[in-house]
């Protein structure tokens, strides 16, 4: 007689403003290259809309809008990258529990990330947080909202799209799961658009990691 194996659930993380609050750090960082170092709230605020959509896209569009040269923010960026080595940014509220919770019910974390690989490792090895697969641009994918790389660590940890859940906070991250027909969650930050206002479906959202943790439950 024939058994039906067991379903295999995962939580699939996006990385930076949802595994980690990098954004903080990298905000001031290109903010104060942008103003000689000055780092205003107007101004801050205009650096964080531009890097929720993504880092590089918000390099090449301050560069353009106040005529500078990338290299100079290129620089700031790749100089909070190597602080990172010796002092990780901090893990985002309830990480932690929502990791273990996941690991508890049988299910795996897997984390797709615009990060390179070795940068990615290394802050998920500052933190000592434990994750099953990490997949990368550079392990030959496109970037989201392309679904690819949503769907290739899926395939290769034996999860059907069906029995996994993204989180991230950006509309990309939430458009690439759509496609990969995964169910996402868009990890409000407070302070920028929220899904109403970046058109995406309001009842994604929540306002912190924890909203995962009733879809955990129910594996």
């Amino acid at each position: 007689m024939s058994t039906t194996p067991p379903r295999t659930h995962a939580v699939v993380w996006d990385m930076g403003g949802t595994l980690l609050d990098t954004y903080p750090e990298v905000d001031r960082a290109l903010c104060a290259a942008v103003h000689d170092g000055r780092v205003g709230a107007d101004d801050l605020r205009e650096v964080s809309v531009l890097t929720h959509r993504s880092i590089e896209s918000a390099i090449r569009e301050l560069a353009s809008r106040h005529g500078l040269d990338r290299g100079i923010l290129d620089d700031a960026y790749a100089g909070v990258r190597d602080r990172w080595k010796t002092r990780p940014a901090p893990l985002i509220d309830g990480v932690p529990d929502v990791v273990d919770a996941v690991r508890r019910a049988g299910g795996l974390n897997l984390v797709v990330t615009h990060r390179d690989r070795d940068g990615a490792l290394a802050l998920l090895a500052g933190h000592r947080l434990r994750v099953d697969d990490v997949i990368c641009p550079g392990d030959g994918y496109p970037r989201k909202p392309d679904p690819s790389m949503i769907l290739a660590v899926l395939a290769r940890n034996g999860v059907a799209p069906g029995d996994a859940v993204a989180v991230g906070d950006r509309p990309i991250d939430v458009q690439a799961a759509w496609a990969a027909g995964v169910r996402p969650f868009f990890l409000v930050t407070p302070g920028l658009p929220a899904p109403t206002e970046t058109g995406e479906d309001p009842s994604t959202a929540i306002p912190s990691v924890r909203g995962l943790l009733a879809t955990v439950a129910d594996w």
